[in-house]
């Protein structure tokens, strides 16, 4: 089961994951609150969850130029 839980975290981007493993909450229960969450607001959260994704996305690619391999010279 965690290895599907973790294929299934890599593919949509882990947002959730990350944001329980900084501020230390369990990944589902930020998983439940923003479901609710988008319910409220009618899906207002999703462009938050996709601008944090956005960003998790260019900070990896921001620190893996920050030393480049030898390949990338």
């Amino acid at each position: 089961m965690n290895r599907l839980r973790y294929f299934l975290e890599n593919q949509v981007f882990g947002v959730c994951t990350a944001l329980g493993e900084r501020l230390n909450f369990s990944a589902s229960n930020i998983r439940m609150y923003f479901i609710y969450a988008s319910f409220l607001t009618f899906g207002s959260p999703v462009i938050v969850y996709l601008a944090m994704a956005f960003w998790m996305e260019v900070s990896t690619h921001l620190r893996r130029h920050s030393s480049p391999t030898i390949w990338e010279f």
